[in-house]
């Protein structure tokens, strides 16, 4: 006889809840013709500018392999351009062109209406819940928001804390 397990399989919890949110985001991901991880590339320039591939990797969970094929594979569609740096021909700096700007400004209202929907079913009292115990989770486990401070947390409302720890899920 095995012996039982007292925690219930959070990581297994983590996937199941990611899949149930990303089943409301694929179909605007679908239309608008890009991948989850081209998505997460766009919104994170969108959100913090020109950023390195490995900056990238961190923001958007990607790992350092495949975001070559990813960025590489937008860049032959448009999506983002790549510049090696003037002080340091080694390092490339990644921005969003015109067209991903564009593809913001389009998906961006869908993807707010989204949470809107998902903030009727489930309250926002709940979403926010989850918000803050994700970012009191992954705080001491060395993988907090990058773009989120504790003070900044604590003090931002709700819609901008929603759009700040928009992209550790992947929709947004």
């Amino acid at each position: 006889m095995s012996t039982p397990l007292r925690h219930r399989n959070l990581p297994q919890l983590m996937l199941q809840a990611r899949e149930a949110l990303m089943a409301q985001f694929r179909p605007i991901l679908n239309e608008n013709g890009v991948t989850e991880q081209q998505w997460r590339i766009i919104r994170a320039l969108l959100t913090h500018g020109p950023l390195e591939p490995r900056q990238l990797c961190e923001l958007c969970q990607i790992s350092s392999p495949s975001i070559v094929g990813v960025l590489l594979r937008m860049e032959e569609a448009g999506l983002v351009d790549r510049e090696r740096m003037a002080d340091d021909q080694r390092r490339v700096r990644v921005s969003v062109t015109a067209r991903s700007r564009q593809l913001g400004r389009r998906m961006i209202p869908m993807i707010e209406e989204r949470y809107a929907s998902i903030e009727k079913k489930v309250g926002v009292e709940t979403l926010q819940r989850a918000y803050d115990v994700l970012d009191a989770l992954l705080r001491p486990l060395g993988s907090a928001p990058a773009d989120v401070t504790e003070a900044e947390a604590d003090a931002a409302p709700l819609s901008r804390r929603r759009r700040s720890s928009a992209g550790k899920t992947s929709a947004r």
